[in-house]
């Protein structure tokens, strides 16, 4: 099991609207990250700077490769590219962490 964290950028304004759209989340978005063996899927806000921190597990980070390839992922980030930073394909702006401490 791989832990995977990355941030992202909300833009101003948007707080509640971010947390809303999570809240509802599409049941088959759910089930396609649940498919490909995502579980633990948190994120985080950081207020001041509005850097969203997401942090999941991951059965296997290979299975992860084709997600943007799927319709449901493709629909999603164009609802959200509205409210966050997003790359030329509306895929939100994702850097990934490196992790440099982790006590069990």
């Amino acid at each position: 099991m791989s832990r995977i964290a990355m941030k992202m950028q909300l833009f101003k304004g948007f707080e509640e609207e971010y947390k809303r759209r999570h809240t509802a989340i599409w049941p088959e978005l759910k089930a396609l990250l649940k498919e490909r063996g995502i579980s633990q899927y948190s994120i985080w806000l950081d207020e001041e700077t509005l850097t969203l921190f997401a942090c999941f597990y991951s059965e296997d980070p290979e299975l992860l490769d084709d997600l943007p390839e799927h319709e449901v992922m493709k629909k999603w980030w164009t609802y959200m590219k509205d409210i966050m930073a997003t790359n030329a394909d509306e895929s939100p702006v994702s850097v990934p962490l490196k992790e440099v401490f982790y006590l069990e």
